[in-house]
């Protein structure tokens, strides 16, 4: 994996490695344009973001716990901004319920997301910059911000006049330096300037030459020394001024004759350069066609395990679509199911209650001291049934004896 990230990063360009710093950077400035610090770390109580803090590299400092709870804050309070209700994160939620409700909301925004969204768990890397990028870029546009052009200094034009005196020595100050350092130089030495001076003029004004040529009568070696002392003090400075254009000139021309040196010893690196990388992509050129050749066999091998992958991948999708509408069916039968539950809890809730059965004993009990009282009253009327019938067949028995007596008496008669 490690291999076919670099590899990635080749195809890209050498310069993709650093296009999360930069990413980064105008990211913070617009999280500042939108007053992050107040809404969103002074709300939680979060440090301040550094420039790369959501930046993946061996050379930042990563904690994923807390850069994927950052992330998925600030996340969630762009998308607010967007106009869209959403919860703010716990620390202990689930992470891939988080990154798929942020994706979703970041799709239903129109943002563009073509990664799997286990990139995002690590809350570092390319794609949560990018993420986070296209959020703030769209509550920015919710918000109806603006970049407006940069409005630059204005600077002051001072007068031709001051700049000439500023740009440009005038031989006046330079005699006056140089009159200065002598008398200086007489006040130290203590020659007497003065006198030799009044000799010139006297010699001027004379104009007679001498008829001897003169010869001095100083040592010469005391001469060399004067003058060796003197010499330092003789020279004369002259302060020089950025604002010359003579100086410009003379640095223009010292660049110049620099870059020229420099461009004709590049040349000569540049051109044996070009030969080495040529004999390279030579030596590259001939090696690639000879693996081609070697390794044809496999590559058709490749082709046709990458064919099948995709027959693979095809029945997949097919199978996918299947789970899809089982898991839809699933869910119907599921909410089914519950409201059977619910019922059979209902009529379990109403069958477990005791109020009905205290009734139907207490009816029982009622009916039973009813049934008590008819048994004594059926027993009364049999009684007096048995009673009457007793009656009635003594007064028969009692008239048959009667009749019987009467009988043999109205025989003998």
């Amino acid at each position: 994996m490690r291999e076919r990230g670099m590899a990635e990063e080749e195809e890209r360009g050498p310069g993709s490695v650093h296009q999360m710093f930069v990413l980064m950077e105008d990211l913070l400035d617009k999280l500042k344009v939108l007053d992050y610090e107040q809404q969103v770390l002074d709300k939680h109580n979060i440090k301040p973001l550094s420039r790369h803090y959501f930046v993946s590299s061996p050379h930042v400092l990563s904690n994923p716990g807390e850069q994927f709870y950052m992330f998925s804050v600030i996340a969630a309070w762009l998308i607010s901004l967007c106009g869209r209700p959403f919860d703010a994160p716990q620390e202990y939620d689930d992470p891939n319920a988080t990154v798929s409700n942020i994706l979703s909301e970041l799709r239903a925004l129109g943002g563009q997301v073509d990664f799997p969204p286990s990139k995002l768990k690590s809350g570092s890397g390319e794609h949560v910059c990018n993420v986070l990028d296209q959020l703030v870029e769209k509550a920015l546009k919710s918000k109806g911000f603006v970049w407006n052009r940069p409005l630059y200094p204005s600077v002051e034009v001072e007068d031709d006049c001051v700049q000439e005196d500023d740009a440009e020595l005038t031989l006046s100050k330079v005699e006056e330096e140089m009159i200065q350092e002598d008398e200086e130089y007489e006040e130290e030495d203590g020659l007497d300037l003065d006198a030799l001076k009044t000799r010139t003029n006297q010699s001027e004004l004379s104009g007679s030459r001498p008829a001897v040529v003169l010869e001095s009568d100083v040592d010469a070696a005391e001469w060399n020394l004067e003058v060796e002392r003197v010499l330092p003090q003789l020279k004369v400075t002259i302060r020089t001024d950025n604002k010359d254009w003579r100086i410009h000139l003379d640095q223009m021309h010292q660049h110049q004759d620099g870059i020229n040196t420099s461009l004709h010893d590049a040349k000569g690196c540049l051109f044996k350069l070009r030969e080495d990388i040529s004999k390279t992509l030579e030596k590259v050129s001939s090696r690639e066609k000879y693996l081609n050749t070697q390794l044809e066999h496999l590559i058709s091998e490749y082709r046709q395990a990458q064919s099948q992958l995709n027959k693979v991948k095809e029945l997949y999708q097919q199978a996918s679509g299947g789970v899809t509408e089982r898991t839809r069916i699933l869910a119907e039968i599921s909410e089914e199911l519950e409201k059977v539950k619910q019922e059979m809890e209902e009529k379990g809730s109403s069958m477990s209650d005791g109020a009905p059965v205290v009734k139907i004993r207490q009816s029982l009990t009622k009916l039973k001291q009813e049934i008590e009282q008819m048994d004594v009253r059926m027993g009364v009327v049999e009684h007096t049934l048995l009673q009457s019938k007793l009656r009635e067949k003594n007064n028969m028995t009692r008239d048959m004896h009667a009749t019987h007596l009467l009988e043999p008496n109205a025989q003998t008669y």
